[in-house]
């Protein structure tokens, strides 16, 4: 089992940065065993993918939405997970989360349906 938990949302003007932290825990799992996916979520919609990050930190990849300004990077000592948002538009407010996939494939992965582990999500929210 693995949990993961996610911080540092908040309220943030436009044009501001915010920087997500994804924190990884589990009695028996090696977390440079997972790769590593944020997702977004607004009321009614579906979750959408925003980033990924594969094992081992040397595959990453963006939703178009988001390439350029955001970056996903990870410290696996640490077991933590980061996602630098900058250039915020009120259009990134969302419900943000992270997941984790049992994989060590090189390719990060961008399908919510793979991963196995979620955390309970942290709001951002990008005043105009």
């Amino acid at each position: 089992q693995v949990e993961l938990v996610e911080s540092g949302g908040g309220l943030v003007q436009a044009g501001g940065s915010l920087r997500l932290s994804c924190a990884a825990s589990g009695r028996t799992f090696t977390f440079r065993d997972y790769g590593i996916g944020w997702f977004r979520q607004a009321p009614g919609k579906e979750r959408e993918f925003v980033a990924g990050i594969n094992w081992s930190g040397t595959s990453t990849g963006y939703a178009d939405s988001v390439k350029g300004r955001f970056t996903v990077s990870r410290h696996n000592a640490k077991n933590m997970v980061y996602l630098q948002m900058n250039s915020l538009d009120p259009e990134d407010t969302y419900v943000h989360y992270c997941a984790a996939e049992r994989s060590t494939q090189y390719n990060y992965n961008a399908e919510k349906n793979d991963y196995d582990y979620w955390g309970p999500g942290t709001q951002v929210t990008v005043s105009s």
